[in-house]
């Protein structure tokens, strides 16, 4: 199916629907379909995400098979 076409059918369900569940869901679906997973972080993670980022701005930086040889130790 084409996507127009399928977004067409889409489209006629939703609005030929009257089960409140049914669009619950479909909102549900898009809302996390749509979520930026930085909102699901924990503050810690988003501070070393953000520590990580300013180290690599400042030049400190080290070469992948060193760190991954670090960590597989």
């Amino acid at each position: 199916m084409h996507i127009e076409t399928s977004k067409i059918y889409l489209v006629k369900a939703i609005l030929n629907s009257n089960d409140e569940e049914f669009i619950s869901r479909l909102i549900d679906f898009v809302n996390k379909e749509n979520s930026d997973f930085w909102h699901e972080l924990t503050p810690e993670e988003k501070a070393e995400i953000k520590e990580g980022i300013n180290q690599l701005d400042q030049g400190n930086r080290k070469p992948f098979r060193e760190v991954f040889d670090r960590i597989s130790e």
